[in-house]
């Protein structure tokens, strides 16, 4: 991973729901992350039909993706970490791009605001954390 990281690859970051999808976008070069636009569709089709926008404005050349931990911290796979799992080879498969899985550690937590919605900065968290581990 970390030889590939030595260019200027554009990512974007996922915060998966089935209500919401935070995203954010960030490159290899700067390290930093940002948040984009939070999804809100009903629909597979809705939700794949916002995705496909954001990947042709964005132009990423790789995906990130949060999975959930265990309370202590510890991998530990459910029905949820399978969903995002699946997200993050959905991606792959209709983009033909790789995705990474990240474990998030309550990044929805982490950020500290009175928004009603922070799944775009959830996501943010999600890919700075890929690059503070990758970088």
């Amino acid at each position: 991973m970390n030889e590939q990281m030595e260019k200027n690859l554009v990512v974007l970051a996922f915060d998966f729901g089935m209500a919401r999808i935070g995203v954010a976008v960030g490159n290899t070069l700067v390290g930093a992350a940002k948040p984009v636009t939070i999804i809100h569709a009903r629909t597979n089709r809705q939700r794949w039909r916002e995705i496909q926008k954001i990947v042709q404005e964005y132009q990423p050349d790789l995906f990130v993706v949060g999975t959930p931990l265990h309370v202590r911290g510890q991998v530990h796979e459910t029905e949820w970490s399978q969903r995002c799992e699946r997200f993050a080879r959905q991606l792959s498969g209709r983009f033909a791009r790789p995705s990474h899985l990240v474990h998030e550690g309550y990044s929805s937590v982490v950020v500290d605001e009175k928004d009603k919605y922070v799944d775009d900065k959830a996501a943010a968290v999600i890919l700075q954390q890929f690059f503070d581990e990758n970088l």
